[in-house]
């Protein structure tokens, strides 16, 4: 119930490829980039973890294993842009993709290409947090 409640005021986004749904500052990748990014999150997802076990054996100091944030904020911004379905790079960038990856289209309208640029910089915000949080997990975790 309560997450139909959520959904309720969520749009929704059509993905065909013959009709792309580019959104200034809402949705800027279609279905082939979020699998990619998908994908790509359980790999930084399992090298953050991998990263941190190693060091834990390792015995390294735990202020060492901060650096596990690095990998954390990969994975969080891949699974955040495909959660979103915006990609914070494309946002930077001012272009979209709706088709096979590597074929981006520049956003024309400036209005457009600045909302992009917004949350672009909220996104990037919002993954280092995440990345640092994990980190400092990592650091205060007994091991």
């Amino acid at each position: 119930m309560a997450l139909a409640l959520a959904a309720a005021g969520t749009p929704q986004i059509s993905y065909r490829e013959d009709a792309p749904d580019y959104r200034p500052g809402a949705c800027n990748i279609g279905h082939a980039e979020i699998t990619r990014r998908r994908r790509f999150g359980h790999l930084a997802s399992f090298a953050t973890i991998a990263l941190f076990l190693v060091l834990v054996a390792l015995g390294v100091a735990p202020v060492i294993r901060l650096i596990v944030a690095l990998p954390a904020a990969v994975a969080a911004a891949c699974y955040l842009e495909a959660a979103l379905k915006f990609c914070i790079g494309f946002g930077w960038l001012g272009v979209f993709n709706f088709a096979a990856h590597g074929s981006t289209q520049p956003v024309a309208d400036r209005e457009a290409r600045a909302r992009d640029r917004r949350r672009a910089f909220w996104l990037s915000g919002a993954t280092a947090l995440i990345g640092v949080g994990v980190g400092i997990v990592a650091v205060v975790l007994p091991v």
